[in-house]
């Protein structure tokens, strides 16, 4: 606790006076661009990686990067989507994987997750993307396969839907690499972005 509490006395010394304009902005505007879905893992940080600031981005993380099809239950992602979509509009949908993600890792690698019986649930979400991936092992093209088939999980959501079909969102399919900070966008023809 102590590195997080000097953080946060860095962040109110250094970092908030010189961001003071933004943040007064933010207080009453909340207005992202960008609805990013990334994986939980601490090694992804969405704005580092996109270079953006404060009230840019709407960020959802889950364990792999998972998004649920839609179900009328209530779903903490779902809400995040839908709100995210109707009541931010948001005008386009990241889902981000990354290499050596564990969730993606556990799968292709058969770990036993019998002592995590949640974790084990929540990565059933990702039947679709190990059933697309022929290689056994192959957590990279796993990762990739993941990331398309979150992407596919998303049009079922109603509000992903209806803004879709109006032209009002668009969905984009990356891969980030830990090692390099390279950037690779699944969904523009493989075409690798810098980071």
């Amino acid at each position: 606790m102590q590195d997080l509490a000097e953080g946060v006395a860095r962040f109110q010394r250094d970092v908030f006076p010189a961001k003071a304009e933004l943040f007064a902005r933010l207080a009453t505007h909340h207005t992202p661009h960008t609805l990013f879905i990334g994986c939980s893992d601490a090694r992804v940080v969405p704005e580092l990686i996109t270079g953006t600031e404060p009230g840019d981005l709407f960020v959802i993380r889950t364990a792999g990067n998972l998004v649920p099809a839609y179900s009328p239950e209530a779903d903490g992602v779902a809400a995040s989507v839908e709100y995210a979509v109707t009541a931010l509009g948001v005008q386009d949908i990241v889902v981000c994987g990354h290499s050596a993600c564990g969730a993606m890792t556990a799968l292709a690698e058969g770990h036993d997750l019998s002592g995590a019986p949640t974790v084990a649930a929540w990565l059933r979400h990702a039947d679709a993307s190990r059933a697309r991936t022929t290689a056994h092992s192959d957590v990279p093209a796993l990762v990739r396969q993941n990331v398309l088939a979150q992407l596919a999980s998303l049009t079922t959501h109603p509000s992903v839907a209806r803004a879709l079909a109006e032209g009002k969102v668009a969905l984009h399919g990356w891969v980030y690499d830990i090692p390099t900070g390279r950037v690779e966008d699944l969904t523009a023809a493989g075409s690798a972005l810098t980071a």
